[in-house]
């Protein structure tokens, strides 16, 4: 079936259409993620804006890994969106999540270094 001008083609030129209400939840699935990388993303700002008793290089290097966190979860939710369809186009198995156990390790690791510095 022809893609009708839907974007990106490799994921509408395979297989045929599936169930909306398949392709919608997908696509919240999406969003959900995206929200939790604005949330990430705020979240870093926050950790450089505001002062805590850390020092600045081990406050920065927090900031930096959940800005690179948010960053990480923007783009891998996509792919993760669009591998999704494509294997309902195709009639195939959904693949595999990783992408909320990369979140959870790097969210350990801040977490961890924020709770040595609050105990402090």
């Amino acid at each position: 079936m022809a893609n009708a001008g839907r974007w990106p083609p490799w994921v509408y030129d395979a297989g045929k259409d599936p169930d909306a209400r398949f392709s919608m939840s997908n696509e919240r699935t999406f969003l959900a993620w995206i929200r939790t990388s604005m949330a990430l993303l705020a979240g870093g700002v926050a950790l450089d804006v505001v002062p805590l008793r850390l020092s600045d290089g081990v406050q920065r290097a927090l900031a930096v890994l959940v800005l690179a966190l948010g960053l990480l979860c923007a783009a891998l939710s996509w792919v993760r969106w669009a591998r999704s369809e494509r294997a309902m186009r195709q009639g195939r198995p959904l693949p595999a999540p990783g992408l909320g156990a990369v979140l959870a390790a790097g969210l350990l690791v801040a977490g961890a270094v924020l709770m040595v510095a609050v105990v402090r």
